[in-house]
């Protein structure tokens, strides 16, 4: 008898996440529904913001440590109560996916910044864009004191003018009050997550933002602004580097700028691999050597720390991004549409 009912209970809490499942697959084709919690999002952010920005170290991270451990040990040392773990283990999660669901898994399905099927772009505007973001970038380059390989001085200072261009964003694309609360984290996986590929990630939870700090530097402002716009409430990846290019843009750091140019170089160059190989090849002969020296570092870090691992975290991220209504793993296209849409705003 106990063991029936310690298999319905067990069905009771996997016919729960299953409903969840339903549930909030519904929730997210009703745009009505999808802004409600967009606008807790807003409302609850600044009070996460300024409980985990007290923690010196990743919150998030030590609590996945903690999370990832508890659970390795139910399922696989605590043999003798093998069924209540299996329930403890639907319980637990039914409770994050929940949690994540209301806190941030729903903002994947607000309404996009853009209807990208209403744009239509030139290989020649592209190749023009190409020219014009690696005179930028060499010219940023140029404002950098250190001679050889870029570092950054003060990551503090980075971070400072990250939160205070998030202020100078346009209405259009953020209409909310942003916050000057610093809660950029180092991540507590490395060194292990340099062999994942990952540079960033946002924890939804906390709304920490952690970055890899053994990337090499020309990548480091970019992805803090990357991340800083997934804390704006920014879901979908694409959105989020776009509006991190905006921060970086809008201020008057060099590092960032240098950074950002250099991430929309590669991303333009990339796109024309497509249409136009032999532009695209012959685009790194504009750049300064400067800038050729930086991408060859990131060539040797990838290179150093190329493994299976990254190949796994590449393959489930491309699945993650496609079932929330995104690109795939290396796709530039919705990226480069926003870019191209504001620079066509300029002109």
């Amino acid at each position: 008898m106990v063991k029936i009912l310690k298999n319905k209970q067990s069905l009771f809490w996997a016919g729960l996440l299953f409903a969840q499942f339903l549930l909030f697959y519904i929730f997210s084709k009703n745009e009505i529904i999808v802004q409600q919690f967009t606008a807790f999002f807003h409302f609850k952010k600044e009070f996460q913001n300024e409980l985990f920005s007290h923690f010196k170290y990743s919150f998030g991270d030590i609590f996945y440590i903690i999370f990832i451990f508890i659970l390795f040990l139910f399922l696989f040392l605590f043999k003798s109560i093998k069924s209540r773990n299996f329930r403890v283990l639907l319980i637990i999660l039914n409770i994050s996916y929940f949690i994540y669901q209301i806190s941030w898994g729903m903002l994947y399905f607000q309404k996009p910044l853009y209807d990208k099927n209403k744009v239509e772009i030139s290989t020649k505007e592209l190749e023009k864009l190409t020219l014009k973001y690696i005179a930028l970038t060499n010219q940023e380059r140029k404002k950098i004191e250190t001679k050889y390989v870029f570092k950054i001085k003060n990551i503090e200072v980075l971070k400072s003018s990250i939160l205070h261009s998030q202020k100078r964003l346009p209405e259009e694309y953020y209409p909310f009050k942003t916050s000057n609360i610093d809660n950029f984290k180092a991540s507590l996986f490395n060194p292990m997550i340099s062999y994942t590929g990952i540079l960033g990630y946002y924890n939804p939870f906390t709304t920490e933002a952690q970055y890899n700090a053994e990337l090499p530097n020309t990548y480091i402002p970019f992805t803090l602004s990357h991340e800083s716009a997934h804390q704006l409430g920014f879901a979908r990846e694409q959105e989020a580097n776009f509006i991190g290019f905006l921060i970086c843009n809008n201020s008057g750091n060099s590092e960032l700028k240098y950074s950002a140019y250099l991430y929309v170089t590669k991303s333009l160059v990339n796109a024309l691999r497509n249409t136009n190989p032999e532009f695209a090849g012959q685009a790194n002969l504009f750049l300064s050597k400067e800038v050729k020296s930086e991408l060859k570092n990131e060539r040797l870090f990838t290179e150093k720390n190329d493994s299976f691992i990254a190949e796994i975290f590449y393959f489930t991220n491309d699945i993650f991004l496609k079932s929330n209504q995104q690109e795939g793993s290396v796709t530039y296209s919705y990226f480069i549409d926003l870019l191209v849409l504001y620079e066509r705003r300029k002109a």
